[in-house]
């Protein structure tokens, strides 16, 4: 399998988000996904990508993409991404540890940075075509992307 980075423009993600303040956990993330797809459905909602990020230390953020008007609802929130420039890379997790890749785009993005190809490296996400966990071919295809200003 070939992993490489690579500049892309990213589409803006209306999505509904669910975050958690706490230690990393899986399981809770796992639910939060669940509360949000449960949430989709209750709406009559169609679901898109599913992007995972931690915004500061310790926070984590569920976030899913759907189609159609809807407000959030107890503690789900409803926000748009803008369409953003990022640095991305796509990657099995079952062939290339997630480590090796985060440490290897962190590097690469430090040299690009250096050669003034970027000012600086804003925000990382995971995005998902689908369910992670539930779908073999979706987690095959785990991509990081990370938002850069140019």
């Amino acid at each position: 399998m070939t992993v490489d980075f690579s500049y892309k423009r990213a589409p803006s993600y209306r999505l509904a988000t669910l975050s958690r303040t706490g230690g990393w956990d899986e399981k809770k993330l796992r639910g939060q996904f669940k509360a949000l797809t449960d949430w989709a459905k209750e709406n009559h909602l169609r679901v898109g990508h599913w992007l995972f990020y931690e915004p500061n230390e310790r926070t984590f953020v569920a976030a899913v993409e759907f189609r159609g008007n809807a407000k959030g609802s107890g503690r789900i929130r409803v926000k748009k991404v803008p369409a953003a420039t990022v640095a991305s890379v796509t990657f099995d997790p079952d062939d290339v540890s997630p480590r090796v890749v985060y440490h290897g785009i962190n590097d690469w993005l430090k040299w690009q940075k250096k050669e003034k190809k970027i000012r600086r490296a804003v925000a990382y996400r995971e995005v998902y075509s689908g369910d992670p966990w539930t779908n073999p071919e979706v987690s095959a295809k785990t991509e990081i992307q990370v938002v850069v200003k140019k």
